[in-house]
């Protein structure tokens, strides 16, 4: 079975809409398939009622922004009922703060010479809570400021990089506990993209165990082929479970399509192990 546990959509900062990413995933062999959006439940209806038409199993997710020693980490929620009132008010309060971030992306953008880039990123935002620096990148790719989504991030938006501005998040404990009223299991996404020392990704670990965390995501679009390696030592060393995804946003803009994504690694247990 082909198992793929975070994609987006354009109801957060993906390209297509919900039902056109079921249709894409199960087009390259997908056979059970989270839409994970950013702190947004709104697409999980419409991704259901597609992956079921396609005969693909269907995982209700949510990928929430957290900040864990001032950076920005993720967390996927997978299983969520997404009604559950707990989880609706946390994402909507983590979504609050996103228009006047990107207000100041702009100004800072506009001092480094490149106006207008507020109108910019709203051409390319379907969900207008959840304007983010994806979208700023596909602006300033649209007018040749860059070549690519990913050297826009080479050299803006990132710390010490025009663009960058800081946004404080959900602690660790709440986004856990909403995923958690919401009857759903989180998983710590992508940890090879925080720039964590070794202490620092030990304690973020250590912090999730004890709040009852046990999965990660180990092969993913957003891990190198290294990291695939080194994020299945961690499960192993700390007994998570693990998950997989491409992390999709939009045709060609993955580093892994959903059918080039390897395999877990055999010895590991999979967060979906008792689902399907």
């Amino acid at each position: 079975m082909k198992v793929d546990l975070h994609c987006h959509s354009n109801v957060s900062d993906g390209v297509l809409a919900p039902a056109a990413v079921a249709a894409y995933a199960r087009a390259a062999g997908v056979d059970a398939w989270a839409l994970t959006d950013h702190d947004e439940v709104g697409g999980i209806k419409e991704a259901r009622a597609k992956a079921t038409e396609l005969g693909m199993r269907f995982v209700a997710g949510v990928e929430i922004s957290i900040t864990w020693a001032n950076e920005t980490v993720h967390l996927v929620g997978l299983q969520v009922d997404e009604d559950d009132p707990v989880l609706q008010r946390g994402l909507a309060a983590t979504r609050a703060g996103r228009d006047a971030r990107g207000r100041e992306i702009a100004a800072q953008l506009e001092q480094a010479g490149i106006p207008d880039a507020y109108e910019g990123a709203l051409k390319f935002v379907a969900n207008p809570d959840l304007l983010s620096r994806t979208h700023f990148a596909r602006y300033l790719c649209e007018v040749g400021i860059c070549g690519t989504t990913a050297e826009v991030f080479r050299k803006f938006l990132t710390e010490g990089r025009p663009g960058f501005v800081p946004h404080r998040w959900a602690t660790l404990p709440d986004a856990m506990g909403w995923i958690r009223a919401a009857g759903g299991i989180p998983v710590i996404a992508h940890p090879g993209r925080y720039r964590f020392d070794d202490t620092a990704q030990g304690a973020l670990f250590d912090a999730f165990r004890q709040l009852g965390g046990n999965a990660i995501e180990v092969v993913t679009g957003s891990h190198t082929p290294e990291q695939y390696g080194i994020y299945a030592e961690v499960a192993r060393r700390y007994g998570f479970l693990a998950s997989r995804g491409t992390d999709f946003h939009a045709p060609g803009e993955a580093r892994v399509e959903f059918d080039k994504l390897p395999p877990l690694p055999s010895d590991l247990k999979p967060v979906w192990h008792d689902w399907f």
